[in-house]
């Protein structure tokens, strides 16, 4: 991912309606604008949950967007018609604010996540995690961040003991920070292949108040492909291992992160779509892993196994 635009930079603002799947999987459009040295930020929200197939699709550019890159947002739209898409100009100010004021809370298990603008709606008994996207994807909106966090609470309510774990594609460290607070004396290392989320993963750490390091109860992130980084391998093995990705990177990993898995260990794995499920799970089967549960959010599973 190329470097974002700056939170109080002067920005334009293109919207475009669309429906649930397909904002779903515009969250992981991050190849659509990768051609431009400062790449738009893709938010998605749903305005009227009255409405659940209403979504709206948000880009903020830097830049005045051309005509092609308007474009190009409603072409991968399937729904939207030529010419449907607004474009706003916003006046220098603190744009990410703004765009994050209308994101609702999170609720997953115990996990409240939520942005600075909603930390006071947590309820007693809720551990509060906070996230301010800023240049990184990932708010705990998704239905597949939303599953992960389910799981990892799942795992602490059975008093389950984790020592090591890996959040492989941390983005915004959301799941690094909610395996942080349940697994207290872990020591967590999360990845990703953007160094600009590793820096907002390292910020939003320190944002809720967790510790950066490499000892027990201590964060740590690394920039890395895949897991193709010398500190991955002199952690592993884990016995827990995070990879909220895509379907085809977690295929094509699957040597790479089962030999990374200690023997007993857990795998949580997320980002594919339902109809994805039986190839990704094929993949660890035959590296010797066994499947859990498998919980599902919409149309986007959960996929929980452990190795023998």
């Amino acid at each position: 991912m190329a470097p974002a635009m700056s939170a109080d930079a002067e920005a334009w603002r293109v919207t475009l309606a669309c429906n649930r799947i397909e904002a779903e999987l515009l969250a992981y459009a991050e190849d659509l604008f990768a051609d431009m040295a400062v790449q738009p930020t893709l938010l998605t929200d749903e305005p009227d949950p009255d409405k659940p197939d209403d979504w709206l699709l948000h880009a903020y550019f830097a830049s005045e967007p051309t005509t092609e890159q308007v474009a190009r947002l409603e072409n991968a739209v399937a729904s939207a018609a030529p010419g449907s898409a607004s474009v706003e100009y916003l006046p220098p100010q603190d744009w990410l604010t703004l765009s994050q004021a209308g994101i609702e809370p999170v609720v997953a298990g115990r996990f409240h996540v939520h942005t600075g603008d909603h930390a006071h709606r947590r309820r007693p008994g809720q551990i509060g995690i906070r996230i301010d996207a800023g240049l990184a994807f990932g708010t705990g909106q998704h239905a597949t961040t939303h599953g992960c966090l389910k799981v990892i609470d799942r795992l602490a309510k059975r008093a389950r003991r984790f020592d090591n774990i890996l959040d492989l594609g941390t983005g915004t460290a959301v799941l690094a920070l909610g395996a942080a607070k349940r697994f207290r004396r872990a020591r967590i290392i999360g990845s990703d292949i953007d160094p600009v989320s590793v820096d907002v993963a390292k910020a939003n750490t320190r944002l809720n108040r967790e510790r950066l390091g490499r000892t027990a109860g201590r964060l740590e992130f690394v920039t890395a492909k895949g897991m193709d980084a010398p500190r991955l391998r002199q952690r592993a093995r884990y016995d827990l291992i995070l990879a909220n990705i895509l379907a085809a990177p977690l295929v094509g990993m699957a040597g790479d992160i089962s030999a990374a898995l200690a023997p007993g260990g857990v795998l949580v794995l997320a980002g594919l779509l339902n109809g994805q499920r039986q190839r990704v799970v094929a993949a660890y089967r035959g590296r010797g892993l066994v499947p859990l549960i498998q919980p599902k959010v919409g149309e986007w599973p959960t996929l929980v196994l452990v190795k023998g």
